[in-house]
């Protein structure tokens, strides 16, 4: 069965596990890590300890009622009270710090994840490439968390009942033996006769922990509504990687996905808090219920074949043992989960240093002291390695310059050779030093918030005033919109296609790049508005360079010259021509 869960090259799933362990314990956060852990680990053999306590005091407590000795009664009562209250505690703060010490190993995951995804344009480069790599935004937001938690959890666990195990084993040897009757001249051996005790406990307890917990649910649905939000993030971000990509606007992303996932944390610590006093009530309970066992034994008891005392110590000795060594069974489906878990970790953590590795080499993206832009012997390639276009050409500083062809021919992928963000192919692609490049998509990337982050992205908050921004809107034609700078919404479903359109042309007249790269951006225009923008475009930056891909005839009037591509031996080769 273990083969089933570690995986028949057991090493090799160990070597992958220490991998996704240690980066967080030799960190930064490293010795209040190993503090919060030692900690942990220490109130676990507290609880240890005390039950070996109790399993004595069991024998001493029953002895003396059994002998009718009252002050030696009155003095295990004393001895218990005090015995109980420290095991509460210890129980209660063994959970409250366990569960801070996966908050914070989570939190920092998390960050770690967030950061390798996002940098270098790996989420985009993931999602052209690497496709059976599944829900890249469900790894970081569920397998992240869960394998934190289960790691914790069961190692600790584990722990805890091996000490239990080689605490109460000789206890056990010591102390137990057969129940011997008989029925109508029949001699009966049952042997475990407090296995069955131990499993009417379990029972017992199971209810009622299940009964509690119920009054937990509305707070777990706020945070499972707090999960899907953190995620839905995380999958728009993926779903409009290209746009992301092109705006640069990993930064602003990275901040908007942390400010919901606080939301998470918020939320959990109000959990943690509540689950704190769920345990104060569910460990008085497991202390009260120490008289189950007497029901149980009685019958032994009365018969006289053992004392009070030790009855009680071997109920208590053997129901632990039991639990102790059925730790696997019990954990089985845990592990399974933590399993795939550490699977899936392991198989993202691979998929993002592929990622990496693809953007090595290929089409190098080269800024330069020069005014012009030059593309020189770009052989450009898809993800599966097959040629698609070739290119030599120069756009000279304040032209505007017009890149047609067929569908499919290779245009859009050009404009991401530029920008830097397609690794597959050769050449180099120079591009003038300290100079703004602006990439507006066909389908611009409307980030969720409000209307001013909406229109300034990817700026800095504050980087544009309410006036510049309401006459840029205006000036597209979204007047309408003015009113509602500081309204949140999910502006890329309030706003149509061609709204949206607009919105990134008014993004383009605040930002005032060097170079604008119009990607048929103006096409849920209708043809009158597209040319007004057009001419915008010349009026209010005068000194841009522009490059569009545009079908319409129209549009060969705004600008100078015309890049084709056109068939050749080895996919598409770009040519310029007049227009006309």
């Amino acid at each position: 069965m273990t083969d089933s869960l570690i995986g028949t090259g057991r090493m090799g799933f160990f070597k992958k596990l220490w991998r996704l362990i240690k980066p967080y314990w030799t960190s930064e956060e490293r010795w209040v890590a190993r503090a919060l852990l030692g900690l942990v680990i220490a109130l676990n053999l507290g609880l240890v300890y005390l039950n070996v306590q109790f399993n004595d005091w069991y024998g001493r407590f029953y002895d003396a009622l059994q002998d009718k000795n009252l002050p030696h009664f009155w003095r295990e009562l004393g001895i218990f009270t005090g015995l109980a209250f420290a095991y509460i505690a210890v129980a209660v703060y063994q959970y409250y710090v366990r569960q801070m010490l996966y908050l914070r190993w989570r939190r920092w995951l998390t960050q770690r994840y967030l950061k390798n995804w996002l940098a270098n344009r790996v989420y985009y480069r993931i999602e052209l490439a690497n496709r059976a790599t599944d829900n890249p935004d469900q790894r970081i937001q569920d397998d992240v968390g869960s394998f934190a938690s289960q790691t914790l959890f069961l190692g600790l666990d584990a722990m805890s009942k091996f000490v239990t195990v080689c605490s109460f084993f000789l206890i056990l040897w010591d102390l137990s033996g057969p129940l011997n009757f008989t029925i109508a001249g029949l001699a009966i051996t049952i042997p475990g006769y407090m296995l069955w005790a131990a499993i009417i406990y379990a029972v017992a307890g199971s209810g009622l922990i299940q009964w509690i917990g119920r009054k937990l649910a509305n707070l777990y649905f706020g945070q499972q509504r707090y999960e899907a939000d953190f995620r839905f993030s995380l999958v728009r971000l993926r779903e409009n990687a290209e746009g992301v990509a092109l705006y640069r606007g990993e930064g602003d992303e990275s901040v908007r996905l942390l400010e919901r996932f606080e939301r998470v944390l918020d939320n959990w610590l109000a959990i943690m808090r509540l689950n704190k006093t769920l345990y104060w009530f569910t460990n008085f309970y497991s202390q009260l219920a120490v008289i189950f066992p007497f029901v149980v034994g009685a019958p032994r008891y009365f018969s006289g074949l053992i004392k009070l005392g030790t009855l009680m110590q071997i109920a208590n000795a053997f129901g632990t043992v039991q639990d102790a060594l059925s730790w696997f069974i019990n954990s089985y489906q845990d592990i399974a989960n933590w399993r795939a878990s550490v699977d899936r970790l392991t198989s993202f953590d691979q998929a993002i240093a592929q990622a990496v590795a693809s953007g090595e080499g290929g089409i190098s993206v080269v800024p330069a002291p020069q005014a012009s832009l030059s593309i020189e012997h770009a052989m450009v390639e898809t993800p599966d390695r097959k040629p698609l276009l070739t290119a030599d050409a120069t756009i000279a500083e304040g032209e505007h310059v017009l890149l047609a062809g067929a569908s499919g021919s290779g245009k859009s992928t050009l404009f991401r050779v530029i920008a830097g963000i397609w690794p597959y192919g050769a050449g180099q692609v120079i591009l003038p030093q300290l100079r703004r490049l602006l990439f507006l998509p066909q389908k611009p990337y409307v980030p969720i918030g409000s209307l001013r982050n909406a229109v300034t992205f990817p700026a800095e908050p504050g980087a544009f005033s309410d006036p510049e921004i309401v006459a840029a809107l205006k000036a597209c034609q979204l007047d309408e919109q003015t009113e509602h700078l500081d309204q949140e919404d999910h502006w890329d479903r309030r706003l149509s296609p061609g709204e949206q359109q607009r919105l990134a042309v008014a993004r383009a007249l605040l930002q005032k790049p060097d170079w604008l790269f119009l990607d048929e951006a103006t096409s849920a225009l209708d043809p009158e508005l597209e040319a007004k923008l057009y001419r915008l475009i010349r009026e209010r930056l005068p000194k841009t360079t522009v490059l569009s891909i545009a079908h319409r005839a129209e549009l060969n009037a705004f600008h100078e010259r015309r890049l084709r591509l056109v068939a050749g031996e080895k996919g598409t080769v770009l040519k310029s021509e007049p227009v006309g």
